[in-house]
C-alpha cells in the first residue's frame, strides 16, 4: 500500500512536467503507466484465486 502513496506522489510530481513534455513522450509515458497497473490487477486476481482455493 505504501508502495502505491508513493506511485501517485510521484504521479503528481510528473503531472506537473507533462505539461512541459512532447506528446510523444506523454503517450509512451501513459502507456507504460497502464501495462503496469494491467500487470498489478492480473496478478492481485491470479494471487486471490490460488489464496481462496487453497482455503
Amino acid at each position: 500500500m505504501l508502495f502505491l502513496v508513493a506511485a501517485l506522489m510521484l504521479l503528481g510530481v510528473v503531472l506537473g512536467t507533462v505539461a512541459h513534455a512532447p506528446l510523444s513522450v506523454t503517450a509512451v509515458l501513459a502507456a507504460v503507466i497502464g501495462v503496469w497497473l494491467a500487470v498489478f490487477a492480473v496478478r492481485e486476481r491470479h494471487g486471490r484465486r490460488r489464496r481462496t482455493s487453497a482455503n
